[in-house]
């Protein structure tokens, strides 16, 4: 893997991330871990492969959906539920017959994104949840259900709410409570912003010019971190290692051979299914067919996801391996777009390797 370790040396180098960590598993075994850079760079702390990462979207995948098969499998939640059958909120709008299902593959016509934190950081901090879901409820379709894609932050943060009704428990609360704990998962966690501080080495994100702090430890979105912290679309945060932990028993779940009881095989296999009209999975990315971030050489049957501040994973279920690359490439400033390029480069380079050493 000398090649792998020079093209991450290089990307430091050449300004790609200020710091990162590479994992790269193969059949639950793990064959590269390896940290470079800096976790700040004006503090010249070192990243570490026990460094702190803002997940960002992994939020998505990793939480909210998670908690959604959760709920599922509880039999409190069904996927086709339509939201005004949930939160009453949503009658008599355009998203009453939105499901649970169109959220989760984006297909809900709702927009990709809204500035709501612009609105809700003039308002005091006890106030700004109910006044986001406020918005949530009135935030208008741009398109009919289930016709087109849309990435959208928006569909997750109703998937938070959704959570939170159907469980009666906080987004973070619950997916500690029923998933992480039980795998024994202590540093893959949402940092409350309302409560005391987190003490670990976290990888500085942005030097933010509306918050007018260097944000390490705080979650960079700014949705997110106008309400406290804690959403559906963005909040988590963990290790490399303790994220393959969890995709790891995702694979074994996957697979028919579950390492615990916390996920059932058969939630799981539909959880990883590309739909074919979306092209995704349940709250999950799928390899695009041009231009992918993975690179040319995963197969089909591969889900993952990217987060905003720099993260990666990508599974590919036939060939059991898992590829983790996490970075803080919007420090000090999300301006940074050389990570695009970058992705696929590394991957491919990966991928090779492994094949060319028939390792899969």
């Amino acid at each position: 893997m000398e090649s792998v370790n020079d093209l991450m040396k290089q990307g430091v180098i050449n300004d790609v991330f200020p710091g990162g960590v590479l994992l790269v598993s193969t059949a639950d075994s793990i064959i590269f871990f390896q940290a470079y850079g800096y976790a700040n760079k004006f503090s010249g702390r070192k990243m570490s492969r026990d460094t702190i990462f803002d997940l960002a979207s992994f939020t998505k995948p990793l939480a909210t959906s998670l908690a959604i098969v959760k709920l599922i499998s509880q039999k409190k939640l069904e996927l086709h539920q339509p939201l005004g059958s949930i939160l009453s909120q949503f009658n008599h709008t355009d998203k009453e017959g939105v499901s649970v299902e169109n959220l989760l593959y984006h297909t809900a016509g709702l927009p990709d994104y809204r500035p709501y934190y612009k609105v809700l950081s003039k308002l005091e901090p006890n106030q700004r949840r109910d006044a986001l879901r406020a918005l949530l409820v009135k935030e208008p379709l741009i398109n009919s259900p289930g016709i087109e894609v849309m990435y959208s932050d928006i569909g997750f943060m109703i998937l938070c709410w959704v959570i939170e009704q159907v469980a009666g428990s906080r987004l973070d609360r619950f997916v500690t409570d029923e998933i992480y704990n039980p795998l024994g998962l202590e540093h893959l966690f949402f940092v409350d912003l309302d409560s005391k501080a987190h003490e670990a080495e976290f990888a500085a994100t942005e030097l933010c010019s509306w918050r007018n702090i260097l944000l390490e430890g705080a979650v960079h979105d700014d949705n997110a971190y106008v309400v406290g912290g804690i959403e559906g679309h963005a909040g988590l945060f963990g290790t490399a290692q303790d994220v393959l932990s969890l995709l790891s028993e995702l694979m074994a779940a996957y697979l028919g051979f579950p390492c615990t009881a916390v996920f059932e095989s058969d939630l799981i296999q539909m959880l990883f299914k590309r739909q074919k009209h979306s092209g995704r999975a349940l709250g999950f990315d799928t390899p695009s067919s041009v231009g992918p971030s993975c690179g040319q050489y995963f197969s089909r049957e591969t889900v993952g996801h990217l987060g905003f501040t720099g993260t990666s994973f990508w599974m590919d279920l036939v060939r059991n391996v898992i590829i983790i690359l996490l970075t803080n490439r919007v420090h000090p400033s999300r301006n940074n777009n050389k990570i695009k390029a970058f992705r696929p480069k590394l991957h491919d380079k990966i991928m090779k390797k492994l094949i060319n050493e028939g390792l899969i």
